[in-house]
């Protein structure tokens, strides 16, 4: 912050607004808006990898693998999203301590689960008290990332399936007959097909993630919701730059922020739909050729 900044209480009018804006938690606040893409970047690609593990389980000859697919698949979706949110990072994050525990110190006989209280050793904690502010923040955000990732790869996998499905039998009948294996129809017929049954699915789901990463509070990660709340609420003359509720503002930034990711990824996926269906037997292809043909 610049010398001019020092002192708020002699500032008025924009330069007041200008320091205002400029103060260590606005610039958390500005980076939080950062948390939340690199969290869209990250979960999309592994919900995808947990959506088409789950699809192609489902879809297996062994019975095993086939019921543990559709079991990811139906149990994750049937729990309410707030309630997975809370309890799978607790979840894994004990998980992860305990095989760490179980691991690093063998000599502790105790159990590590006594009454309501989790104890293991002070090597295996994830992560350790004396590690840096930041790898704790990373830790936390990973487990959200991951959390994400399995509730919405279970409702991709859904979508992956009914996608597997209405691809035309008649053209995986032809590889076959083409002397291509199972693997080599699954990687080259079936799954570039199935991309243009599963994109509007896709894109719905996107969306909802994008409504959905304010959750990000609950899992202790500092998002633009909570800054929004922090920075937002009445502050007294006993802060450096004292101003009556101004949540409705912050929050409407907020509305403007998910309205604009909102309309650029209708755009991207309108895209994406004109591409995969360009010549395709389907009703967005059909559609192009008309209008090619007019």
């Amino acid at each position: 912050m610049g010398v001019s900044c020092a002192d708020p209480s002699l500032l008025e009018g924009l330069a007041w607004l200008s320091c205002y804006l400029m103060t260590g938690k606005h610039m958390a606040f500005y980076l939080s808006f950062l948390t939340v893409l690199i969290l869209l970047a990250i979960t999309a690609p592994v919900a995808i990898i947990f959506g088409l593990l789950g699809a192609v389980g489902s879809r297996a000859r062994l019975l095993p693998v086939r019921l543990l697919g559709r079991g990811y698949i139906s149990v994750v979706r049937g729990v309410p999203d707030i309630v997975f949110f809370l309890f799978v990072p607790i979840a894994l994050d004990q998980g992860f301590e305990y095989l760490r525990h179980r691991i690093m110190c063998p000599e502790v006989l105790e159990p590590v689960r006594q009454g309501n209280d989790f104890v293991v050793c002070t090597i295996a904690k994830l992560p350790l008290n004396s590690d840096p502010q930041w790898l704790h923040e990373i830790y936390g955000f990973a487990l959200a990332v991951l959390s994400f990732a399995i509730v919405f790869g279970a409702f991709a996998g859904n979508t992956f399936r009914g996608a597997f499905e209405a691809v035309p039998r008649n053209q995986l009948e032809t590889a076959e007959a083409y002397g291509m294996s199972r693997l080599q129809v699954f990687w080259r017929v079936l799954l570039p097909q199935m991309w243009i049954y599963a994109l509007p699915g896709l894109s719905n789901l996107w969306m909802i993630l994008i409504k959905v990463t304010p959750l990000l509070f609950l899992l202790g990660v500092e998002d633009i919701v909570y800054w929004a709340r922090e920075l937002g609420s009445a502050k007294t003359s006993a802060f450096s730059f004292p101003h009556p509720d101004w949540r409705l503002w912050y929050f409407l930034v907020l509305l403007l922020f998910y309205l604009g990711l909102t309309k650029i990824s209708e755009i991207v996926f309108a895209r994406l739909m004109a591409r995969y269906n360009m010549g395709q037997a389907t009703l967005g292809g059909s559609r192009q050729l008309g209008q090619v043909g007019r």
